[in-house]
């Protein structure tokens, strides 16, 4: 049972409530600093723990703060260190802690989720999809003195992604600190996590041999659209599949030669009704899923669900605005990101715990901006009415019981009111005259001229 001072909030605003719960059982200070050191090989914690930078890392991220001088000066009381030392733990930020911040969000809401009862079915009966895609963090302010004399713009790094549409959550994140770097050199990472019977869709940069190879021989299927430096041999004769949405589909067997290894696969080609904006007429993607399991039209359908990862990016990027640019140091960057990750996580459970109770077309057409701006909006005061000591509870809930307290506050939510707002189709700008520079009219004598 929730204390009696939460029902006003979870009257007035169950999604603010909704994400403070789900925010304190993702970032428990003991949990954090366990994992912490767990996982460092360098770096240690003594005055400044690690659950403190993530708490204060998170307020930046989350736009609470503007910048993290002014996160500090909030905390700085509690901290009782420099701001240099807040600015030199950010800058040393090891990569694998970052990377485990995402698996271990990942770990703590996948029971949580089973428990509210909404996985989604598995894409293909029997394999767990995993759709892997590489974001390169946009470019930094020029903060850092190597910037200064520079006009290009600093690129504090890439991350590949692992996101799983049955739990709808990103479940690993691979980093590297160099932005000009190859998302082949993050291969090695990739591979450590295949598991027998994933299904690994991706776009063309993860079209290498070597990678198919590893992948076949960890026992993981892929779906993967062809490079077109890639080589490989073509085998007997296309043969026509039928038509999806968007083009007529063909099938061939080919197989890939990389010295011994050898692997034989389908090569199911997508000749497009309509031309990409690249001007590309045919997708061309490799596959060794068995036609019993996937015919080749199903194999280009499960390929177009690849977008679903880039806009979990976008909503990162644009709708919740969690890749801040002022942080120039690529490790202190790519944790913000992380940390972003996480909470993009962190909304994927509040819809997984609004379909438990509201239908599932309705939460689908929900805003994420309208959403977004509900939860941060209420905030501030509602943190000042309930103290962050008030919510220390939700951090260590056991899953099943944290799924029937966020069921029970998403009943109070109505989806018709962020129903999105669509609109129609775009037209062409009016056409003006030669523009005179400095010229202007009277709007009040244009609207008695229409009227």
């Amino acid at each position: 049972m929730m204390p009696a001072v939460f029902d006003q909030f979870i009257e007035k605003a169950p999604l603010c409530v909704m994400a403070r719960i789900t925010l304190e059982s993702l970032f428990d200070r003991k949990r954090l600093d366990q994992l912490f050191e767990a996982t460092a090989q360098r770096q240690y914690h003594r005055e400044l723990m690690f659950s403190q930078i993530v708490e204060l890392m998170l307020a930046v991220v989350l736009r609470a703060d503007k910048s993290v001088l002014a996160a500090y000066r909030k905390r700085a009381k509690s901290l009782r260190v420099s701001d240099e030392a807040v600015y030199q733990k950010l800058r040393c930020q090891e990569l694998g802690i970052s990377e485990a911040l995402v698996k271990d969000s990942a770990e703590r809401l996948t029971p949580v989720i089973d428990a509210l009862g909404t996985r989604q079915k598995p894409l293909v009966p029997g394999y767990r999809t995993r759709i892997l895609d590489g974001n390169h963090l946009q470019a930094s302010e020029r903060r850092i003195r190597e910037l200064r004399d520079t006009w290009s713009r600093g690129l504090p790094g890439q991350a590949l992604a692992v996101y799983e549409p049955e739990l709808d959550l990103v479940t690993h994140v691979f980093l590297s600190p160099d932005g000009h770097a190859s998302e082949r050199t993050l291969f090695a990472k990739v591979l450590t996590v295949v598991c027998c019977k994933d299904l690994w869709i991706a776009d063309r940069n993860f079209s290498t041999r070597e990678f198919l190879l590893d992948l076949a021989k960890a026992e993981g299927s892929f779906i993967i659209r062809q490079h077109g430096s890639m080589a490989f041999t073509l085998l007997g004769t296309r043969r026509s599949r039928g038509r999806t949405a968007t083009g007529k589909v063909y099938e061939q067997a080919a197989e890939i030669h990389l010295g011994e290894r050898k692997l034989k696969l389908r090569r199911v080609t997508v000749v497009l009704d309509t031309p990409t904006r690249d001007g590309v007429t045919e997708l061309h993607i490799m596959t060794n899923l068995p036609s019993k399991v996937a015919s080749a039209c199903r194999v280009a359908e499960l390929y177009r669900t690849r977008w679903k990862i880039e806009n979990r990016f976008y909503e990162v990027t644009q709708t919740l605005e969690c890749e801040p640019n002022t942080l120039g140091y690529p490790k202190a960057a790519l944790f913000a990101f992380c940390l972003a990750m996480v909470a993009s996580n962190g909304v994927a459970l509040l819809k997984a715990s609004l379909r438990a109770v509201h239908d599932v077309a309705d939460v689908a057409n929900m805003s994420q901006h309208y959403m977004a701006t509900d939860i941060v909006e209420p905030m501030t005061g509602m943190m000042i009415v309930l103290p962050p000591e008030t919510w220390k509870m939700f951090g260590v809930m056991p899953p099943v019981e944290l799924a029937q307290t966020l069921r029970k506050i998403a009943g109070h939510v109505d989806p018709g009111y962020y129903r999105k707002a669509k609109r129609g189709p775009k037209k062409p700008p009016t056409p003006k005259g030669a523009r005179k520079h400095g010229g202007h009219v009277s709007t009040h004598k244009l609207i008695q001229a229409r009227e």
